[in-house]
């Protein structure tokens, strides 16, 4: 592959056709087979983006069943 023919897709912008496994930088349609069915690969790809969900999770505590119905009562 020479130099002329290389793309360069930045990963915030690619897409996977899920018709015909193209990889594209358009979020309307596909490029090769005008499909709709795209995936943006950032989302699953992008190791940036999974670290930093990992540290803003938080959890609600909830109260168990049983204390609730007591407070109701």
């Amino acid at each position: 592959m020479t130099h002329s023919t290389m793309q360069h897709i930045p990963l915030k912008s690619a897409y996977l056709c899920q018709d015909c496994n193209c990889v594209g930088n358009c979020s309307n349609q596909c490029p090769a087979c005008a499909s709709t069915v795209l995936l943006n690969l950032s989302g699953v790809l992008d190791r940036e983006v999974a670290i930093e969900a990992t540290h803003t999770l938080t959890y609600a505590y909830s109260r168990p069943v049983f204390e609730l119905e007591a407070m109701v009562a």
